[in-house]
């Protein structure tokens, strides 16, 4: 039993170190980037032993989407569920986002940014994945504002979906373009129009920090 136990644990921190790897490379390049071969000789390990802990490319790639997965809640989602419900912890969500992403948490930037359009207009259990991660996000912040609202701290006339879409809208166009041109100023862009849009809506303006 000892004996089968320290090959399950190995075997559990093979697979942790693969996909340590797998997520630093589809972030760049893409989940097709992916293959046994290459793991394989990057890591030092033989093909077969890549091979047995996934069984196939496709296993391999969600076995990638939900380790990013896995990073991306305790990146960003669990730092702001330790603020109080309403306009400070749909800030700080937003804030650990734009933090997550310029920080390169993930090498090429937020991991499901490059990803989703790799495998938007594909079919297939990998798409399917990518579909269920993107709809909790969306679903996530779309959550913090009715919370906020229900807090009395947004207008009860503020539109949760339409908020929640120019708030990821604002993150996301600052993670391409830093990605794109290597810079970090957009990241203060983004924040100074999350401030704005957030106290537009918002019952007190002063509940928005102010952006440095």
């Amino acid at each position: 039993m000892t004996r089968l136990d320290g090959r399950v644990e190995r075997g559990n921190r093979t697979r942790q170190s693969v996909l340590r790897r797998t997520v630093e490379i589809a972030s760049v390049e893409g989940l097709e980037a992916l293959s046994v071969g290459r793991l394989a000789t990057e890591l030092g390990l033989s093909k077969s032993g890549v091979f047995a802990l996934f069984g196939s490319k496709q296993e391999l790639q969600l076995a990638t989407v939900r380790e990013a997965s896995r990073v991306f809640v305790a990146e960003v989602v669990e730092p702001a569920a330790t603020v109080p419900a309403g306009v400070g912890r749909l800030w700080r969500l937003c804030e650990a986002w734009l933090d997550y992403s310029e920080r390169r948490v993930f090498p090429g930037g937020c991991f499901f940014y490059g990803v989703l359009a790799e495998f938007d207009a594909r079919e297939g259990a990998v798409h399917d994945v990518l579909v269920e991660a993107q709809r909790y996000w969306t679903g996530h912040v779309e959550e913090r504002v009715l919370e906020a609202r229900a807090a009395g701290e947004l207008r009860a006339d503020t539109d949760a979906e339409q908020l929640a879409f120019e708030l990821i809208a604002l993150m996301e166009s600052a993670n391409a373009l830093s990605v794109l041109h290597g810079e970090t100023a957009v990241y203060r862009r983004a924040r100074t129009g999350i401030a704005g849009r957030l106290r537009a809506v918002a019952v007190d303006a002063a509940l928005v920090p102010q952006v440095g």
